[in-house]
């Protein structure tokens, strides 16, 4: 099957995880912390995700602990070094005979210590490694069913929503979910056992300076919740103008032509430069805003580190504690509220999560195609005899377009679909291919009901050429292979000559290697449309579906066009969405459609002689051009 049609531009946004733990900090940059509308199912359905890989997350919970542990006892043993070499200084200065500082002692404790942050920075390292493999593997299931999904959705959906949307939630998203899970999955078990055994070893020190830590610990939240609560508001006017800059950029850019030929460029910069400066002041504010909370914190953990010092050092005068342990107490004390931040930070990004998931969520709950058929009827040689029996149909079901039409399609006629604008002439095609299912009547091809049918089966019979062409970034040999698996080289040429491109193929350098750009913007307009008639004769379609598509090019290649057109149209249904009524005349049936109705039928010399809609259609046109026939 061969089709062609509009080529979305709309730029793939850049993914990627965040360079370091920030509050309110998503795959995109700095973005507002979203709250999901029902986070407790947005949870349980992520968890199920998670509940594929037990047994890895238990290793994660192993490790974690493991790697925390082993740093947490190290401060503890590094104060017995202080505490042999305070001693050993005391007593030289005291003048006890024999005192001296015993090296192999700290040798030995320095060994352990390497041991210690050894084994921590392995079992740290493992747990690093499997949270990774956990978090893609969920992103891997997670894009899978997305594009699964978006397979099997409606063109309804797609009509409804812009492109920009869709992707935000295949792409920005799932990318989101899968670098929050990582840092959740790695932060949150470290800082929760970083928390406890740091309080524990604390209280093993001494109870009293673990009090006066504590006594901190409220100041410490209402800090930090005060400031993220003021914080999420600048966020949320952030990525709000960021999106209407990035709107206006892709506008801008996607018609960027346009705008010089009607000379815009002032008007248009005006505009980005006002969208500009919003920018700057909510980013501004959100970036200061956000960037404030680590000195406060530093701040309130300095008080208690001042705190400790003096009442630990007056505790050593007093022989309560070594001065080791003090030592050892103030290097906690100094960690004290950093697993308190980093739990503060990981509960932003599991609300974001938490939202992203609800987004993919809600896509993966929309309602699916009509299922297909418990046993499909397979065409083995398809005719091309297509029939309309008292169709009705409409986008809304208030409000119909179509009523009961009904059109008997001989195989090898040429139907041609005139009308004016939004006369329902695209509607009659997306119908035939079902794009969208039909409310009332049947259609049947070979007297097969389409709804009896795959729709991949269904869609293979039909080939497309339309006014928008569709070739993507690859040799123009790939271009025109695209219309059938396992073309050989032969047929690819053979396809190209039917279609009068195979001489403007040759005059290029790389011939048929020739690479299109993206917009394949390095051949014109017709050579163009003359690779997508290639690709449709390579795919020898059944029936055919044509958006006449000379109007933007010149009298010759207009020519060959038309010609390749109607080697194209050799024997086969075709069904011509016309523009000009002057390529018309020679087709086996004309439908004139007004308002989603068949208002008249017939062919060219019926339909003038009736002196109605179509007479009045061909009078406001110019005459000319050669007739487009299923017969040459």
């Amino acid at each position: 099957m061969s089709q062609a049609g509009n080529k979305q531009g709309a730029p793939r946004p850049q993914g990627g995880p965040p360079p370091g733990m920030q509050f309110g900090r998503g795959p995109m940059g700095m973005m507002p912390t979203q709250k999901a509308k029902d986070a407790k199912g947005a949870m349980k359905r992520l968890l199920g995700y998670l509940r594929q890989f037990k047994g890895s997350l238990l290793v994660i919970l192993i490790t974690a602990i493991i790697g925390t542990v082993f740093n947490i006892v190290s401060p503890k043993i590094m104060g017995h070094i202080t505490t042999h070499l305070f001693k050993a200084a005391m007593e030289r200065i005291n003048g006890v005979a024999g005192a001296s500082i015993d090296f192999d002692y700290i040798g030995r404790i320095m060994l352990i210590l390497i041991g210690l942050y050894l084994v921590g920075a392995l079992f740290t390292f493992i747990q690093q490694y499997i949270v990774a493999g956990v978090a893609q593997r969920v992103v891997y299931l997670l894009r899978k069913e997305v594009q699964e999904k978006l397979n099997r959705l409606p063109l309804r959906y797609f009509d409804s929503r812009t492109h920009g949307e869709i992707l935000s939630r295949a792409t920005n998203d799932v990318d989101n979910i899968g670098t929050s899970m990582q840092q959740v999955l790695s932060q949150f078990i470290s800082s929760v056992v970083l928390l406890i055994g740091i309080v524990v070893m604390m209280l093993t020190i001494s109870p009293w300076l673990t009090l006066i830590t504590i006594v901190t610990l409220p100041l410490s939240i209402l800090v930090t919740k005060n400031i993220a609560g003021k914080s999420q508001k600048y966020f949320g006017a952030q990525q709000k103008t960021l999106g209407e800059l990035n709107g206006h950029v892709e506008e801008m850019y996607g018609g960027h032509t346009i705008v010089k030929a009607f000379g815009h460029e002032k008007k248009s910069l005006e505009k980005f430069h006002g969208i500009n400066e919003k920018l700057f002041d909510s980013a501004w504010r959100a970036q200061f805003v956000s960037g404030i909370i680590m000195p406060l914190m530093m701040f309130v953990g300095n008080i208690g580190y001042v705190l400790v010092s003096v009442v630990g050092g007056i505790m050593v005068t007093r022989n309560v504690i070594t001065i080791g342990d003090v030592q050892a107490f103030i290097q906690y004390s100094q960690q004290f509220t950093m697993p308190i931040t980093q739990v503060a930070q990981i509960a932003n990004l599991i609300q974001s999560a938490l939202a992203s998931s609800e987004r993919v969520f809600e896509l993966l709950d929309e309602p699916e195609e009509v299922p297909e058929h418990a046993a499909p009827v397979a065409l083995a040689a398809p005719k091309g005899n297509v029939a309309f029996h008292n169709i009705s149909f409409g986008y809304k079901e208030e409000t119909p377009i179509i009523e009961h039409m009904s059109i008997d399609v001989k195989p090898g006629q040429t139907v041609a679909i005139v009308g004016p604008t939004g006369a329902g002439k695209t509607t009659l095609v997306n119908l035939l291919m079902r794009f969208y299912d039909i409310g009332e009547g049947r259609i049947t091809i070979d007297g097969v009901d389409i709804r009896d049918m795959k729709r991949g089966k269904l869609r293979s019979l039909f080939g497309m050429v339309l006014q928008d062409t569709w070739l993507f970034n690859g040799t123009i040999r790939d271009n025109i292979a695209y219309g059938r698996d396992g073309a050989t080289e032969d047929e690819i040429v053979q396809a190209a000559k039917a279609a009068y491109a195979d001489h403007f193929i040759r005059t290029l350098p790389d011939g048929y290697n020739t690479v299109l750009n993206e917009e394949a913007s390095n051949i014109s307009q017709g050579q163009k449309q003359l690779l997508t008639i290639a690709r449709a004769i390579l795919a020898d379609p059944a029936i055919l579906i044509l958006d006449e598509a000379t109007s933007s090019v010149d009298t010759r290649t207009e020519l060959h066009i038309q010609q390749a057109m109607v080697n194209l149209m050799q024997g086969r249904t075709s069904f011509v969405i016309a523009h000009r009524l002057s390529t018309i005349k020679g087709a086996d049936l004309i439908l004139v459609m007004n308002h989603g109705r068949v208002i008249e039928q017939g062919n060219h010399q019926e339909l003038i002689a009736m002196n109605g809609f179509y007479t009045d259609l061909y009078n406001s046109q110019f005459s000319g051009g050669k007739p487009l026939t299923s017969a040459g």
